[in-house]
């Protein structure tokens, strides 16, 4: 049984797929500073290979993974933030996450 003062911050992680490098480096740093990381399920860009009913379910799984986060950090390399992610911070500021950047907007 945990108590307050050990509640971890939830984090997920959101961005391009193709920035693997980015969320690896990103994960570690925010797993060592007490928060506990949810990052995408693929970093191989399978998608052609997917049914639409996998990618939907994908998609449902990454905004269940934002609903039991406090918080979102969005992987923006090189100020890119693509369409999904895109759609992943209205979510989120839908539902009141705070969100965080790699880098400034």
């Amino acid at each position: 049984m945990s108590n307050a003062k050990n509640k971890y911050n939830v984090i997920t992680l959101c961005g391009s797929i193709k920035f693997k490098n980015e969320f690896m480096i990103v994960q570690e740093k925010l797993t060592l500073e007490g928060n506990i990381v949810l990052t995408p399920n693929f970093f191989n860009n399978i998608k052609h290979e997917m049914s639409l009913e996998t990618k939907k379910m994908l998609g449902e799984m990454h905004r269940q993974k934002i609903d039991m986060s406090d918080e979102i950090y969005v992987i923006n390399f090189g100020g890119y933030i693509g369409e999904s992610t895109k759609s992943e911070i209205e979510y989120a500021k839908e539902n009141g996450k705070k969100i965080s950047y790699l880098e400034n907007i």
